[in-house]
């Protein structure tokens, strides 16, 4: 199994990501990617990455928006660049916007676009993080045509939404909420849509499934959603498992 959306590297893991690397595999989850925010968070990231091997993509999250938007660009630019060629290097991302984040939501836009750009010209997928924006995040990825596609990261909306999505060849992460019976949308999305659509993340050390005691998420979760999945689409842990781990290799070319 393939964890496609865990902050390895945020602090929260700084205590014990050794021993959090461990019961991820011994659950059966081989890798994970790691997604980038900021360019403060890249060279922890990048040292995270490389020692545990695991991917990963580079970005600016809409929470972490610098100042200097010119700069910011430039310097992920020239990441991009000098990494393209790393195996592990799979995506542009955590990119995206998010509406409850007002305040810097001119930034937000200008950043998503430059990334957008940056996707297409690397011919790379995007991962994406869409909070209560659904309409300008499908106008900026219509007029962008990505031919790699990307995840619509903590999906959480409704099959129409998700239909939208999949039509511009994007495909709809999902995590911890699908575990929330009162997530209706998300549940009625994960029972009706094809297993095509969907990638397993965790979102770690955020978005912590309702059952689980501990406060922060981890990666070795992520089981726990694949069960879910696998009950809500009537189907076999063994084949939702192989499956999602076949749509994330073929997204992002593994």
């Amino acid at each position: 199994m393939l964890d496609t959306h865990a902050h390895l590297d945020f602090a929260e893991f700084d205590i014990d990501r050794e021993q959090v690397v461990q019961r991820m595999r011994q659950v059966g989850i081989d890798n994970l990617i790691i997604p980038g925010v900021s360019p403060e968070h890249w060279p922890k990231q990048l040292a995270i990455a490389e020692q545990y091997q695991c991917y990963f993509a580079l970005g600016i999250h809409p929470w972490f928006c610098p100042e200097d938007v010119d700069k910011a660009i430039s310097a992920l630019t020239f990441q991009v660049s000098q990494l393209r060629e790393c195996p592990r290097f799979v995506a542009i991302g955590e990119c995206g916007l998010d509406k409850l984040y007002v305040d810097n939501w001119s930034k937000q836009l200008v950043f998503f676009d430059a990334q957008l750009t940056l996707a297409h010209e690397m011919n790379l997928p995007v991962i994406v993080h869409a909070v209560k924006a659904h309409q300008e995040i499908l106008s900026h990825l219509k007029r962008h045509k990505l031919a790699r596609g990307g995840v619509i990261h903590a999906f959480s909306g409704s099959p129409d939404i998700a239909t939208e999505y999949i039509k511009l060849g994007f495909k709809l992460g999902i995590g911890g909420l699908v575990m929330n019976p009162n997530a209706k949308k998300l549940l009625k999305t994960v029972s009706e849509l094809p297993l095509d659509s969907f990638l397993l993340e965790t979102d770690s050390p955020a978005m912590t499934p309702l059952n689980v005691t501990e406060k922060r998420n981890q990666p070795a979760n992520a089981v726990l959603f694949l069960d879910k999945i696998a009950t809500l689409q009537k189907k076999s842990s063994v084949l939702i498992s192989e499956h999602l781990v076949s749509n994330a290799m073929q997204l992002f070319d593994l």
